[in-house]
């Protein structure tokens, strides 16, 4: 069971209250008096949830008699510049912040056997996954762990946060890979909205038998749109059980998921000061995908991309194969070494095609051009005309009828929830 939860719209405020007390329940539960503390936030891609001053409280509470750390739980994803940790995280001293090394900063200590993956994969996967976990986190003296997140259908654990903090996020280059392409060769629609998914079972498994070592819980939210169009919190989870995963995952579901008639014209935006790269700008991909019509395109305003990949090495995969279908790219991967390498690179390009159902355009900031976008498979448009065209500060969300008729339905923050068609939800675990 959860120490506690609370549902309903959260003023900033509340959620501040609900941090000072767990808090205290840790104190109580945990270690009454923590000389050494860890916190676990998400990456600046997901700002928008809070969880960087909610860190910054956590910091300010424990800080006063302990030593205390951050890690953003960044994957294979960039490290923050300075400027982004001050905006994210506020008065936390830069020299507090460590950057998360996921190809030469990980020790491994143990794996999920390949016996199990191939069970609860249904034989769609069949080699084990090494846990691979960060350093500091595995092999220094913590004498608390506190994770923070957003809950939030996810396209490869069917929601995002809880033990994903780890083993994707703190994880090392093998678990990572091994991880990817398992949930790709699962099927990104199986995945999304689903509660408990192939790889989420092999994470537990590992959290069960291999991190009993840490004294570690997980602050957890839930965000909404409310009926002005605002996001805002929704929910707070707290406690260190499976059952705080379970819950806030249930309440994502119920007001995260739109259920949607198959749309043939969707605009998105991906926000320029979080998202960077097609490696995270793609979730406007991930959560609409099972909203497209045959046919339809889905536009995405991006003006922040720089770039296709995170890693250089990633980058110059997407670069060289583009998100070219699932078929090409199963078939490229039994042969081409960089694929079978960078396998969660390999399971990313799977993830971002349409399969040629839909078409996929972007409209990127200077930092990639038409020729670019192109040559990986997408569609470009021009990003001054798309604003005048489909201004987000006059578009609603949902459908948008243009002064010429056309209709679109309108998305700001596609990273918030997920969009489908009923028939694509049925058989979703309870």
């Amino acid at each position: 069971m959860a120490w506690f939860s609370e549902e309903g719209r959260l003023t900033k405020e509340r959620v501040l209250e609900l941090t000072r007390r767990a808090a205290e329940e840790a104190r109580e539960r945990i270690c009454r008096d923590p000389k050494r503390v860890l916190l676990l936030p998400p990456d600046v891609t997901r700002a928008h949830s809070g969880s960087g001053w909610i860190v910054e409280e956590f910091y300010k509470i424990f800080s006063e008699t302990a030593d205390v750390w951050v890690i953003p739980t960044l994957g294979q994803h960039v490290p923050h510049t300075p400027e982004q940790n001050r905006w994210m995280f506020g008065s936390i001293p830069e020299e507090k912040i460590l950057a998360h090394d996921w190809r030469d900063g990980s020790t491994l200590i143990g794996e999920v056997p390949a016996s199990y993956v191939e069970e609860v994969s249904n034989g769609k996967a069949n080699w084990s996954i090494p846990v691979a976990l960060n350093t500091p986190l595995v092999k220094e003296k913590w004498d608390l762990v506190i994770n923070v997140g957003h809950v939030v259908p996810h396209e490869v654990l069917g929601f995002a946060n809880h033990n994903k903090n780890y083993f994707i996020g703190l994880g090392g280059k093998p678990t990572i890979c091994a991880s990817h392409m398992m949930a790709a060769c699962c099927g990104i629609e199986n995945n999304l909205g689903n509660l408990l998914t192939p790889l989420r079972r092999c994470y537990n498994k590992a959290e069960d038998e291999l991190l009993g070592f840490l004294p570690d819980f997980y602050f957890e939210v839930t965000m909404a749109y409310d009926e002005n169009g605002n996001l805002g919190h929704t929910g707070v989870y707290v406690g260190d059980e499976l059952d705080v995963y379970l819950e806030a995952a249930r309440a994502s579901r119920r007001q995260n998921v739109t259920i949607v008639p198959p749309l043939k014209k969707v605009v998105a935006v991906m926000q320029g000061d979080e998202f960077y790269s097609t490696w995270v700008a793609n979730k406007a991909i991930y959560r609409t995908r099972m909203a497209m019509a045959d046919g339809g395109e889905l536009l995405i305003i991006a003006p922040g991309l720089k770039r296709f990949g995170e890693q250089e090495e990633v980058d110059a995969l997407i670069r060289k194969y583009g998100y070219s279908g699932t078929e090409n790219v199963m078939r490229l991967w039994k042969t081409e070494p960089i694929l079978q390498d960078l396998t969660h690179g390999t399971a990313h390009l799977i993830h971002g095609s349409s399969e040629g159902r839909f078409k996929i355009t972007y409209a990127p900031g200077g930092g990639l051009t038409k020729d670019e976008i192109e040559s990986v498979c997408f569609g470009y448009a021009d990003l001054a005309e798309t604003l005048d065209r489909y201004n987000p500060e006059k578009m609603k969300n949902g459908l948008n009828v243009m002064p010429d008729g056309e209709e679109v339905f309108f998305i700001d923050t596609p990273s918030a929830g997920l969009w489908s068609v009923a028939e694509k939800l049925e058989g979703r675990d309870a």
